[in-house]
């Protein structure tokens, strides 16, 4: 496992690589630098106590401040870099899962979670590689040199001293390790946890009429807190788990200078004659010694202090892998602008079965012409969407052929096939911005002969901005008959060839469902074609043809 997770970490960095490895070199530098620091104070400070000095104080200070004015320079640059780095990772796969999810749509199989959980990733989860591509990367690189050089010097100083380093140094990153396994597996516990609750958040308010209707606010209320209930408890076990860490890593950086003092102490009054090479310490050598103690569990302390960045990481690359994995159904075409498929317009499927997780839908062979409308009927759940959305280019089939305009309907065609559709989906959605620009979906169109047809035009005026007033993602000021309409009419107003409507009557009361089938039935007079995925029987009965998904034609 975890080395599955490093291989999908170090995938994921790969196109920042040398950008990491530029930020991570350039940390080392500086905290080497400390080294001309601590070398130079120690010269000062020693000549003055055993003269003859080799540095003078100014001399020294100058040193130290120069030296620390370059450290800050590389830390400022290789932070630079470091924080692009993750910038340009972040972006990357947030415009990959956004490409994949709106090409390919949601995964039909798999622990990926719904829509809430891939928002979570998107927007919140990827935010958690920047500290570890900005701190633990660094911070990594920093031990795996930093402490090594220390310990050579301190060795060639007093074997003392290096012994202290290398019996306490080791066990630092020893339980780090044990830390770390049950850190990652209490991470990727509140990611999945966070996935959830975005999904049941979603879920609820899609549903927020029907609990209004039923009566089930404190039962909804109710399970939201125990859903936020669950997600603080294992936040909170994350938490501790950190905390934890880094106050027994704190204890032995403490107890490891603190040994290495007792001993240069007593070493230089003279009261511990073991530990050197043969001769006694100096001021400047102690001095030295004591100033690169603290500095050569630092690297340490800060990999510690970043491990809960690096479990964080490793349960999103994790969740970015289980996303990656996930089987999909995409369909034809890129979803880019395309030019009109050329011909007369007509729609026919031969043998089309259609596979839509673990169900395997047959349908009935369909020929439509213009002007000729079709119902698909059948129960909840017997496919009558996922009918509408491969007819739309948006599932392949698994078997049989569907023809567009006379041609087959594949990636080639399905762009320009789908210029000429309209859809009207069973769940208004909308942009966040005014009326008239969801339904023309640009800003110079005129939109009142759309809203006329769909019986919306008059709801419309009441607004307290007319048609430029602003819509939620809900549709807020709208009732759910009225957004039902103002989506028939974004889907009128393309003046399809062929329009896809999904329970467009469904949970409207009878005079705002005759008010949208009477649009429906107006345009197809005219020309339009109209496929309709329905429970309404009376819908159906008007229309030309009706086929019964899972039944006979």
């Amino acid at each position: 496992m975890a080395r599955r997770t490093a291989d999908q970490i170090t995938r994921l960095t790969l196109p920042v690589r040398r950008s990491l490895q530029l930020a991570a070199a350039l940390a080392v530098a500086a905290n080497l630098l400390w080294l001309v620091q601590a070398g130079a104070v120690a010269l000062a400070i020693g000549g003055v106590l055993v003269p003859p000095a080799l540095l003078t104080p100014a001399e020294a200070a100058l040193i130290f401040l120069a030296t620390g004015a370059l450290r800050a320079v590389l830390g400022y640059i290789g932070g630079g870099i470091a924080f692009r780095a993750s910038d340009r990772v972040i972006a990357g796969l947030r415009a990959r899962l956004l490409a994949r999810e709106t090409r390919e749509g949601p995964a039909t199989a798999g622990d990926t979670g719904g829509a809430g959980a891939v928002a979570a990733l998107a927007g919140e989860k990827l935010e958690l590689l920047a500290p570890y591509l900005t701190r633990y990367t660094p911070a990594r690189a920093r031990v795996a040199v930093v402490p090594l050089v220390i310990l050579a010097v301190a060795f060639a100083a007093s074997w003392a001293v290096g012994v202290v380093f290398l019996i306490s140094g080791p066990l630092i990153p020893v339980f780090m390790a044990l830390v770390g396994m049950a850190a990652q597996d209490a991470s990727e516990r509140q990611m999945r946890e966070v996935g959830s609750l975005n999904d049941l958040l979603a879920d609820r308010l899609a549903a927020l009429a029907d609990f209004r209707l039923l009566g089930a606010r404190p039962a909804l209320i109710a399970g939201f807190a125990d859903q936020a209930e669950g997600l603080r408890a294992r936040t909170m076990a994350v938490l501790r788990i950190a905390f934890l860490s880094s106050t027994v890593l704190e204890l032995f950086a403490a107890i490891g200078v603190a040994m290495v003092a007792v001993f240069l102490g007593f070493s230089l009054l003279g009261a511990i004659s073991f530990g050197t090479w043969g001769a006694p310490l100096s001021p400047v050598v102690v001095i030295f010694l004591l100033m690169l103690a603290p500095e050569f569990y630092q690297p340490l302390r800060d990999l510690a202090a970043a491990w809960h960045d690096r479990a964080a990481a490793a349960a999103v690359a994790e969740e970015i892998a289980a996303w990656e994995d996930a089987p999909r159904a995409p369909g034809f075409g890129t979803g880019g602008a395309a030019p009109a498929l050329p011909g007369p317009f007509s729609l026919t499927t031969r043998g089309l079965r259609i596979r839509r997780g673990d169900a395997l839908l047959t349908l009935p062979d369909i020929t439509l012409h213009a002007g000729e409308t079709l119902a698909l009927t059948g129960p909840s759940g017997a496919g009558k969407t996922t009918a509408l959305m491969a007819l739309a280019g948006l599932l392949r089939p698994e078997a049989g052929e569907i023809r567009v305009n006379g041609r087959f309907l594949d990636d080639g065609t399905a762009d320009g096939w789908r210029t000429h559709l309209g859809w009207m989906p069973q769940a208004p959605h909308f942009l966040d911005a005014s009326l008239h620009d969801n339904v023309a979906m640009a800003s110079g169109d005129d939109v009142g002969a759309a809203l006329d047809q769909a019986g919306v035009a008059h709801v419309v005026a009441a607004l307290p901005a007319g048609a430029q007033t602003r819509l939620g993602e809900t549709g807020a000021g709208l009732s759910g008959g009225e957004a039902r309409r103002v989506t028939l009419a974004r889907a009128l107003h393309a003046n399809p060839a062929l329009l896809l409507a999904d329970e467009p009557t469904a949970d409207l009361d009878a005079e705002t469902a005759s008010i949208v089938a009477k649009a429906l039935m107006a345009r197809a007079a005219a020309g339009m074609a109209l496929i309709v995925a329905t429970h309404d029987e009376g819908l159906a009965a008007r229309l030309d043809r009706t086929i019964e998904i899972g039944g006979a034609a």
